[in-house]
């Protein structure tokens, strides 16, 4: 069998020696299990290696891994990518909703390889599952903020829960002319019935806002021992929400590195969608990327 030719649009890349990633610098537990494995630097010849030979990477997005300073982040992955083998674009931390945002824009601005920002949202009534203090998307700035980087031909990377997502939806109507992507499918973290019709309605909502769309990624954060099986439904459920042309598959290594190899999980993308066109495939795992990105 030929090797998947894939561009992979949610990677992390942190090297401890540059101070930014104190979270990486001691293992920790959490909802995502023991990250010891991963509580080290993870650099881009590692990631390049991921695929065995059995996955062509050619191309690749890194978001940012929640920096302590998102512009040094930016710097630091500006000179990876002006040396790598494959084009590589770049997200940025930086928030909507900070007075400074058209500043940091301004800055960013003067990397060839930023493409956008991402601000993480989640919020959740479980402790565990809350990512940040704040309701970002309930300050008037952030709408602003998002149209603001539009304007300047940035997307923004949503990163949020099922029951964020009327409010996402709000936001991108507010912000038409900026490209949204979904994070991670949308994050289905409430893993029963109800949590599972959430996300599904929560899907339509969001597919209904033409400046949305979503990569399919991070499935083995909620499901640490993951199959084909049981990941089949919210790859498919996704895909028929947005079509192939507003989806696009994502590893969100080194993360998923602990649920599982990388060329097992495109392997599992590829055998999800075995019954589709040529060029529905390539959407999926190539194309799609390559146009949100600019790659």
């Amino acid at each position: 069998m030929s090797p998947l030719r894939i561009v992979d649009p949610h990677i992390h890349l942190w090297d401890l020696s540059t101070g930014l990633y104190p979270q990486f610098e001691t293992p920790s537990v959490s909802f995502i299990g023991d990250n010891t494995a991963i509580a080290r630097s993870y650099l881009l010849a590692e990631y390049l290696d991921e695929g065995e030979g059995s996955v062509i990477i050619e191309g690749a997005v890194h978001v940012e891994a929640m920096p302590t300073d998102g512009l040094r982040e930016l710097d630091i992955l500006q000179a990876v990518a002006t040396s790598a083998p494959i084009p590589i674009g770049v997200i940025a931390a930086g928030n909507p909703v900070d007075p400074q945002f058209t500043k940091f824009l301004d800055q960013c601005a003067k990397a060839p390889a930023f493409r956008g920002v991402r601000q993480v949202l989640n919020r959740h009534a479980a402790a565990q599952f809350n990512y940040v203090a704040s309701d970002f998307m309930a300050d008037q700035q952030f709408s602003k903020g998002l149209n603001e980087l539009g304007r300047r031909g940035g997307v923004f990377d949503l990163q949020i829960y099922p029951h964020q997502m009327v409010d996402a939806a709000r936001q991108a109507a507010n912000a038409g002319g900026t490209t949204i992507i979904l994070n991670h499918a949308g994050m289905w973290v409430d893993r029963n019935g109800a949590g599972w019709r959430a996300f599904k309605q929560g899907l339509k909502v969001l597919a209904a806002e033409p400046n949305i769309q979503v990569k399919i990624s991070g499935l083995g954060m909620f499901d640490l021992q993951w199959t084909i099986e049981s990941i089949r439904p919210l790859v498919l459920e996704t895909i028929e929400a947005f079509g192939p042309d507003r989806c696009m598959f994502a590893s969100n290594f080194p993360v998923d590195k602990l649920f599982s190899t990388y060329a097992a999980l495109w392997k599992a993308f590829d055998a999800i969608t075995s019954d589709l066109s040529e060029s529905d495939h390539a959407m999926l795992f190539r194309e799609t990327a390559k146009r949100v990105y600019r790659l």
